[in-house]
Formats: structure tokens, sequence, C-alpha cells
């Protein structure tokens, strides 16, 4: 398999799925907008968008399986696998505040090969594969070298419908508050590790987060020169519902609050 021609077209792919994204919010209605569960929304552009991937995929790769949000397909990991979130921020669509963003990555077995996270808003295109470093929109790019807490800038995702862990991850964000540089919550996930991978943010954490939203941006940001891992400090981020990603040169740091309040 060539890895820089399959990312190139998924790339295509990416961006032409990102276009038709942002030409539909200049249309949306509110007859478009579903509840899902509460606090959590689907339109029918996420819909429209998963099926034009989904269909747009199986044509480079005939016969692999996939994981996606929205479930327009049948959920099967084969030998090949697209983990698919073809709206990423759409709480963020609807109110039309960016970022949101397209994700897509490639399992071959249970490794990521390949990850493309496109950010509509700014027009910026992430991507990685096993064979290259992460790069953005044509250039390479690497994770940011600040070494302790005191001078990093982290960001984070607010609970919206899983409480259960919410005193725990209010102590955690107090002890960040108080010894960084700040922190920052833009509601798209992938868009936080691409932030991650290029240099802006130093470190990220987040929980009761789904494979579509964690596995290619944690790919970019390994391939960046990061470090991720679940909350123990393990690799079980992609289906563990959590996931810290940083520099690397901070990781350890990082994760002390992280492993005294909510491991």
């Amino acid at each position: 398999m060539d890895l820089n021609l399959l990312l190139k077209e998924v790339s295509g792919i990416a961006k032409e799925t990102g276009q038709y994204i942002h030409q539909r919010r200049r249309e949306l209605r509110e007859s478009d907008i579903h509840e899902k569960g509460i606090h959590d929304y689907v339109t029918m552009v996420d819909k429209e968008s998963e099926i034009r991937l989904v269909k747009e995929l199986l044509r480079l790769l005939p016969g692999s399986g996939f994981i996606t949000e929205e479930k327009t397909t049948k959920q099967e990991q084969k030998e090949y696998t697209w983990i698919i979130d073809p709206l990423d921020g759409t709480t963020n669509f609807m109110h039309n505040t960016p970022p949101y963003a397209v994700s897509i990555a490639l399992h071959q077995g249970r490794r990521t090969i390949l990850g493309v996270i496109y950010e509509i808003t700014l027009d910026e295109m992430f991507v990685a594969t096993m064979q290259d470093p992460a790069q953005k929109n044509g250039e390479e790019i690497r994770v940011t070298h600040t070494p302790t807490l005191d001078g990093a800038l982290i960001a984070t995702g607010f609970p919206f419908i899983n409480f259960d862990r919410l005193e725990p991850y209010m102590q955690v964000l107090k002890t960040y508050m108080a010894n960084t540089q700040g922190v920052r919550r833009l509601g798209s996930a992938a868009t936080d590790l691409a932030y991650v991978a290029c240099g802006r943010y130093d470190g990220f954490y987040e929980y009761n987060l789904n494979p579509w939203d964690v596995a290619a941006g944690a790919f970019i940001v390994e391939r960046a020169g990061g470090k991720v891992s679940d909350f123990s400090g393990k690799d079980n981020y992609i289906f563990g519902k959590e996931i810290v990603a940083t520099n690397g040169s901070l990781h350890e740091d990082f994760m002390i609050p992280i492993k005294q309040f909510l491991v």
C-alpha cells in the first residue's frame, strides 16, 4: 500500500467534505437539528457528510471496515478499518462558532497507519502516516519543548452528558488553572489534539470520548513527537474513553493530578 498516495486521496476527500459542510452551514435550519440524547445533538449535515465519506473511502479501499459516529453504515473492524467523525464539534457548528473538523483515521489491525484532521473554519489540514512526520498544510509540525507545567498552555473538554466524574474532574481543572499559563476549551477534541501536534498547546486531556473523536488526532500527535496515554499512563486511549496528549517533555508532571483525582 502506498500510504503517501492514499494520504493525498484521503486529504482531498476530507477537504471536499469540509467544503460541503461549510456550504451547508449557511443553509442550516432548526428542523435539521436533532437531539440524540441530553445535550447531545446531531444535524442532517453530520449524517450526510458521513455518507459521503464512507462512499469515497470505500472506493479507495473496497471491503474495508468502519467505526463511525453516526452509524450510517455497518460498524465492523476488518484488516483495514476507517474510524470517522464527519463533523467533530457539532455544537460549535450549530452555533456558527469555530472550530469544527472532519476527522479520519485508518487502522491496520489494531495499529493506526494514517490520520487526517481538516479544521474547516481556518482551512487547516493536519495529516500523518506511519512513513512520514506530521504536517499542517504541507509543512512539517512538531510539538513544543515546554518542560514544566508552569510554562504550559493546555486544553480540555468539559463534560456535557456524563457527569459521574465531575467532582474529580474539577479538582484536576483547579490544579491546572493554578499551575499553568492557562486552560482552553474549544469544543472539538480532534482540533485540540491537532493543536498539541503543531505546538499551539502543550497538553490536552478529556474523558468520555469515543474512538472517532481521538483516533486521528492521537496518531498525529505521536507522529509530531508527542506522547499519548490514557489516565493510567497506558495505551488504552482510543477505545478507553479517556486521553492525555502532551509534548512528551511534561507528560509525567501532567499526569500527577490526573492520577491523583481521576484514576
